[in-house]
């Protein structure tokens, strides 16, 4: 069990990693991990601790911003053909005037 509100980490990573969904962190902020693979006490308390570490180190990882962009000239004449194609190939299903 880890407190991320009582820890020691740096505020922007403590918000960080209360905001994830991560399904081993509690409503309270408590941080459960559990570690079964070995019949050693010892080799399980260092493999949760590294996944512990391994949470925080991908907590710490700042996202970078979006910047919005716009769709090029090719992208906008490709679509467009793609649009008439298609136009095209259903105006060809269209009922024949009686």
């Amino acid at each position: 069990r880890f407190d991320i509100r009582a820890s020691g980490l740096p505020e922007e990573v403590k918000a960080r990693l209360l905001r994830s969904s991560d399904g081993r962190i509690s409503n309270e902020g408590v941080v459960v991990i559990k570690s079964q693979g070995s019949r050693s006490q010892e080799t399980n308390k260092a493999e949760a601790v590294a996944r512990l570490s391994e949470l925080i180190e991908s907590a710490e990882h700042v996202p970078r911003k979006r910047r919005p962009t716009k769709p090029t000239l090719g992208s906008k004449r490709r679509r467009l053909e793609g649009k008439s194609k298609r136009s095209e190939v259903k105006s060809g299903r269209a009922k024949v005037g009686l």
